[in-house]
């Protein structure tokens, strides 16, 4: 039985004609989802768009309203500097015995208040007693010769003009009355003295104040100029303070003193010629105004206010919002009510406000609290503040 063969040539025809049926077909498949995926998102698009125009156009957000204060440009500001003192008081003295003696009482002692002549200490006198009753004695004795010499005068005066008597009895009556009188004259000069070693035993105090320390306790033999206690006036504080050698006397002339959390006025007494070699300026001592009764040693400053010369404005601290790289900015108002941002330069900071250079013109509408509330370019509604 004869088979016929397929020659090997029409086999390979007939697989690349297979492939090349099975290509075209994937193709227009492929064209045909293309064409269907463009026609659904044309279909899409429209179908949006129709609905979009179809919707109702929303209403318009209202206008936020914030707090404005309108910019005031200043041509500079205060600051207050502050130096560091201490209170002392006006006197303070060793009060001492001006002459040596025994010590025999001793009648204050540390933290009493004393007035002016008050008796503080004793000195024993017994000494001088006694040397004011020899004195008195003697006295008394020269006043009684002086007497009889005063008589005697009298007598020979008197037989010297009946012719009884010679001149030379007059003078010689005259010579013992005056030496009797130099005599009580020395004397009463010596009870003079005795007056005086008297009081000076007495140590009295020389003004109103306060023992701060008594350096003796009674019995002791003091030396002239021995310390007994020391005194302090209690009635104006004073308060020394170094100040810089560049500070004008007028500008301390009237200046304020804190003294723990109190702020006093106070008023310039002097100001020494001399630097202090250790703090390089100069002492100015200042006496506190009013009643007030500090404690001597305690710390004190002096405040001066001084004016700096700047061209600015004063802003609220709340105002003031960060910007980019660390600068500050401070969000305005226009005259459309829109929001613009400007940056700003603070010159000075206080509690609660600070004093900035900004190229914002005069009376411009500022945001002073809330500028997170709002950003640059929404329109806002104006309030004032105040």
């Amino acid at each position: 039985m004869d088979h016929t063969q397929t020659p090997p040539e029409k086999n390979g025809l007939r697989k690349v004609a297979m492939r090349m049926a099975r290509v075209l077909v994937r193709t227009t498949l492929t064209l045909a989802v293309i064409a269907g995926a463009v026609l659904a998102v044309r279909y899409g698009s429209t179908e949006l768009a129709n609905r979009a125009a179809a919707a109702p156009t929303p209403d318009a957000a209202p206008a936020i309203p914030v707090s404005v204060t309108p910019l005031v440009r200043e041509s500079g500001y205060d600051i207050q500097r502050a130096f560091i003192g201490q209170v002392e008081a006006a006197k303070t003295v060793s009060v001492a015995f001006e002459l040596p003696g025994l010590l025999s009482d001793i009648l204050v002692d540390e933290g009493d208040h004393v007035t002016k002549g008050q008796v503080l200490a004793r000195q024993d006198i017994a000494i001088l007693e006694a040397e004011r009753d020899r004195l008195d004695a003697s006295k008394a004795a020269n006043a009684a010769q002086l007497k009889f010499a005063e008589q005697t005068v009298e007598r020979a005066e008197g037989l010297r003009a009946r012719g009884f008597a010679p001149q030379s009895g007059v003078d010689e009556a005259l010579a013992r009355r005056d030496e009797l009188t130099g005599k009580i004259a020395e004397i009463d000069a010596s009870l003079a003295n005795v007056s005086i070693l008297l009081s000076k035993s007495q140590l009295e105090a020389p003004f109103d104040g306060r023992v701060t320390q008594r350096a003796v306790d009674g019995g002791e033999a003091l030396s002239a100029g021995q310390m007994v206690v020391e005194l302090v006036e209690l009635g104006a504080p004073q308060v020394r303070v170094g100040v810089p050698l560049d500070f004008d006397k007028d500008r301390l002339a009237e200046v304020q003193i804190e003294l723990e959390g109190a702020v006093v006025p106070a008023s310039l007494i002097s100001i020494r010629p001399d630097i202090d070699p250790v703090t390089r300026t100069r002492t100015a001592i200042f006496g506190l105004d009013g009643d007030i009764a500090p404690a001597f040693g305690q710390t004190a400053r002096l405040l001066v206010t001084e004016q700096v010369a700047a061209d600015g404005v004063w802003v609220p601290l709340k105002s003031l919002k960060e910007g980019v790289r660390g600068q500050w900015t401070l969000l305005a108002v226009d005259d459309a009510q829109t929001v613009r941002s400007a940056q700003v330069e603070i010159l000075h900071a206080e509690t609660d406000r600070v004093f900035a250079r900004t190229a914002l013109p005069d009376g411009t509408p500022l945001i002073d609290s809330g500028p997170q509330r709002v950003a640059g370019g929404q329109r806002v509604v104006l309030y004032s503040s105040e």
